[in-house]
């Protein structure tokens, strides 16, 4: 018998709750998470702030966006802008969301939402005593795919998780002096980077770990360019994460449980589609949205419109403590690597 999909939980993309944006930091992630916005939904940005008025001016331009801001103070005062969108490089996630939090403002911040799971407990601290809805830019979690997924494994489709499996590579290169990949002080290395994805992968899929044994290579200068990390989470379900800097991954991530199997037939991380195998049959999910790969961070913005509306401070999918957790995941491994005491401070 052919398997029936739940529907996918996620807001629709038009006619709901819509809140006014603000961007600190107006590079490429903010390009993407702007277009998709203004393409893709009712949200709008309507100011950007950046210590470069002319990169906030560019960015302005190139968006529609009304009003460019030449400092972070001034964008986060700006009575027009409700939530604001921190995109910043993540050595600076912490400075700007407080910055944020203290002005009253709700704040989606990019991940990971810190580099260490001490600052992301001291941000969400600040944003639970303010009040305001603070968010872990987890893009990957309000796809519609990841939400027929967690819906299934809700419902004991797959029965026992016994191991998840997910590879994360994007290669850089290593002669170029301007990439911030491999500036440990810049947070560079591929766990903060593509190895985030995984270890949250890892703890949907199975739970939070409760052991993890990491192996890798490390630079020269201290950035971790790949690992692997073997976890078990308390019922004794494992999962296996691999990420790198240095080569390509397809990302076709796996969960297996005693009843049934979920595999990627898509990068995970992206909008993708998905079999079910139980036994000889396959049943597919595939995704019909039209969305392609960036595209994809829409969703979470009218998820945290909706979130809002329905006076939420905190994400009932993503929680703060799951971003804690998988800053705690991370830490672990960056330790194991010798990576974790780098200075990843902002300026």
């Amino acid at each position: 018998m052919s398997l029936v999909f739940p529907v996918p939980a996620v807001e629709p993309l038009r006619g709901g709750p819509v809140l006014r944006w603000g961007v600190i930091g107006p590079g490429v992630i903010a390009n993407d998470f702007t277009s998709t916005l203004h393409a893709n939904s009712d949200q709008r940005v309507v100011a950007v702030g950046s210590r470069s008025p002319e990169r906030a001016a560019a960015f302005a331009a190139r968006h529609g966006v009304p009003t460019a801001h030449a400092s972070y103070e001034a964008l986060v005062a700006d009575p027009d802008v409700d939530v604001v969108y921190v995109a910043s490089p993540h050595p600076q996630h912490l400075a700007h969301a407080l910055l944020a939090i203290a002005a009253g403002k709700h704040v989606l911040v990019e991940k990971p939402m810190t580099t260490s799971a001490a600052d992301t407990r001291t941000l969400a601290t600040a944003a639970r005593e303010a009040g305001v809805l603070a968010m872990e830019a987890m893009w990957t979690r309000y796809l519609p795919g990841t939400t027929v997924i967690a819906r299934l494994l809700a419902d004991g489709m797959l029965g026992d998780v016994q191991l998840a499996t997910v590879d994360v590579g994007w290669p850089h290169d290593a002669s170029d002096p301007d990439d911030r990949m491999f500036d440990p002080t810049a947070g560079g290395g591929a766990l903060l980077d593509a190895g985030v994805y995984g270890h949250w992968f890892a703890r949907f899929a199975t739970g939070a770990a409760v052991t993890s044994r990491t192996t890798g290579a490390v630079s020269d200068r201290g950035v971790d360019l790949q690992s692997v990390t073997v976890s078990r989470a308390a019922g004794g379900a494992q999962a296996v994460v691999s990420t790198s800097i240095t080569a390509w991954t397809p990302g076709l991530a796996t969960i297996a449980g005693t009843s049934a199997t979920v595999r990627y037939t898509d990068h995970f991380v992206f909008p993708a589609s998905f079999a079910v195998h139980r036994g000889g049959d396959a049943d597919r999910w595939s995704e019909r949205s039209g969305l392609r790969g960036r595209q994809g961070l829409v969703w979470q913005a009218t998820a945290l419109a909706r979130y809002v509306a329905d006076g939420r401070t905190d994400s009932p999918v993503h929680s703060l403590e799951d971003a804690i957790g998988v800053a705690t995941a991370l830490d672990a491994a960056r330790a194991a690597l010798d990576v974790s005491e780098q200075d990843t401070s902002a300026p």
